[in-house]
């Protein structure tokens, strides 16, 4: 009589793909197998090799491996891969870099290489250029100069809507970055506020002039300005503003001109430059908007008895006597621009013996802190009587206001 012998499980390694046979009942020839698939995790086909367990039952033997079950129903497992993450490795220029160049190619070098179809990088404010990919690197190359003291915004977009490597890696979030654009020359400044009329002074290229519809050479003359000379449109200037004129030097002259220009253009007229204010002088000069209230300069003179006197065009358009102020608060020595007008305000503060004035005024033009050329009703003119503004007559106030224009040069003397 045949003994029988419990069932035992025997552990096996397989270098290869594992076939699962499923034996019918009876010890049959017919067979089931289902080949056990590639897994990320608990792989049963790899250079590792496969352990399984058999256990052999009476009709039937199954196949176990780990991480995965294989069955007679033939059905295969699926398995899916996740894509590198792709990150920014090198931004040129570097963050809150300051006094780039206008020409520099903006870079980003990635860990992986892009896409060709991937989404590009964004720069605020927009410009003229080409994003250009070259394995790795994104870069955009400017098609003409960026505008002086841009501050420039690299934005590279991450997520499913960023950009893309190759191999389908993305960012995990988007990259900002912020630099900034050199200033452009004081020189070709100045230039086109006698271009466009602003200043006493006219300037005439040397050879042909740059066209002011070419927008990439003017940008690019911000930065080279033309050879050409400067001369005084008239005759009539007193030695004191002369010698206040530098070439290609930011001093007060150059900045009442700018004050006065961004007067007219919306700015505000503070003298400072910026890309708002490079910008509007460009678009001035293409649509020829010339100032026509002419050039103004105004003196007062501390020596008594006192005066001030206003120049327009070179011409002495009014002499009023004025008073300055008192030794205890005394009109400070220098030249100013005018940056707040008033057609009237009570002017309230406190006197040096220590009571409060509370002083109506008229024709108001302030050029040093709190001082201010206007109207102040008087028994007199011409001694020191204020708090360090320059008061008038009310007639010759009411002349002087309309010269007293923002950014007109406003000088103490003696």
């Amino acid at each position: 009589m045949p003994t029988h012998q419990a069932p035992r499980a025997v552990s096996l390694r397989f270098a290869g793909a594992l076939i699962v046979v499923a034996l019918l009942a009876g010890g049959g020839a017919a067979f089931a197998a289902t080949r056990l698939s590639r897994h990320a995790h608990g792989s049963t086909d790899s250079s590792t090799g496969t352990s399984a367990t058999i256990a052999q039952q009476a009709g039937a033997t199954t196949t176990k491996a780990t991480g995965s079950t294989a069955s007679t129903s033939g059905s295969q497992s699926t398995s899916t891969t996740r894509p590198p993450v792709l990150s920014v490795t090198s931004i040129s220029p570097p963050a809150q870099a300051v006094s780039v160049s206008p020409t520099r190619p903006i870079t980003v070098t990635l860990s992986a290489p892009i896409a060709a179809s991937s989404p590009r990088p964004t720069i605020a404010p927009a410009a003229p250029g080409t994003w250009q990919i070259h394995g790795n690197v994104v870069s955009f190359v400017p098609s003409e100069p960026l505008l002086p003291l841009s501050e420039i915004t690299l934005r590279v977009p991450g997520g499913a809507a960023g950009v893309r490597s190759t191999d389908g890696g993305t960012l995990s979030r988007t990259v900002t970055e912020h630099f900034r654009i050199v200033d452009a020359s004081i020189l070709r400044l100045q230039q086109l506020l006698s271009l466009l009329d602003y200043s006493p002074l006219s300037w005439t290229p040397r050879g042909a002039a740059v066209a002011p519809g070419n927008a990439a050479a003017q940008l690019a003359a911000l930065y080279s300005p033309p050879v050409g000379h400067f001369s005084w449109l008239n005759r009539g200037w007193p030695r004191q503003l002369r010698a206040l004129w530098r070439r290609g030097v930011d001093n007060v002259f150059t900045r009442g001109l700018i004050m006065s220009f961004e007067a007219d253009h919306g700015l505000t007229p503070n003298g400072n430059l910026g890309p708002s204010l490079w910008n509007a002088l460009l678009v001035a000069l293409q649509a020829n908007t010339v100032n026509t209230g002419g050039y103004n300069f105004a003196l007062a003179n501390k020596t008594v008895p006192e005066t001030l006197t206003v120049w327009h065009d070179g011409k002495v358009v009014i002499k009023s006597p004025a008073n300055t102020g008192i030794a205890q608060s005394p009109t400070a020595d220098g030249t100013f621009t005018v940056y707040s007008r008033l057609r009237s305000q009570v002017m309230k503060g406190t006197n040096p013996n220590g009571s409060p004035y509370a002083d109506l005024v008229q024709y108001i033009a302030y050029f040093n802190g709190n001082d201010a050329v206007h109207y102040m009703p008087r028994a007199g003119y011409g001694i020191p009587q204020s708090l360090g503004c320059v008061e008038l007559p009310y007639s010759d106030a009411a002349a002087v206001w309309p010269y007293l224009a923002y950014g007109t040069l406003v000088m103490v003397v003696n």
